[in-house]
């Protein structure tokens, strides 16, 4: 990702998009790491769900699951709605493009280095066996 600078035609602040898109995967990634997050999403993807519902199926206290609601609701990943008394969870707007795009960088950088590594052990073995024939 490229970072570049955009004057705003009002405030003439300057905004730097690659610090804000690095804090959206910090907060993603972040949200991402813990497993009761993901089963949250998860579920999520087939229903929304209470909190209440959401903590019953995971086994934990109402305050657990509003804390990790929270997480992946501050990361764009779930958004909640109130009414009257229930707090429902749906799946956020977010795609998780920028993350898949961050994620496909390293997976190319990791491909070529491996294929380095395939090249550079073929060059081993191929002068162990031309040392092996001149032995003979």
């Amino acid at each position: 990702m490229r970072a570049f600078l955009l004057q705003t035609a009002r405030t003439g602040a300057t905004v730097n998009h690659m610090v804000q898109c690095l804090a959206r995967l910090d907060a993603s990634f972040a949200a991402l790491s813990d497993a009761t997050r993901r089963g949250v999403l998860e579920h999520l993807g087939c229903a929304d769900a209470s909190i209440t519902d959401l903590a019953d199926k995971f086994r934990m206290t109402l305050t657990g699951m509003k804390k990790h609601v929270g997480v992946l609701e501050r990361a764009g990943l779930v958004a909640t709605e109130k009414v009257g008394r229930v707090r429902t969870c749906r799946l956020g707007l977010r795609r998780l493009e920028e993350e898949v795009m961050w994620i496909e960088r390293y997976r190319q950088l990791w491909d070529a280095r491996f294929d380095e590594l395939d090249q550079v052990v073929e060059e081993l073995k191929r002068k162990e066996r031309v040392n092996e024939r001149s032995k003979k």
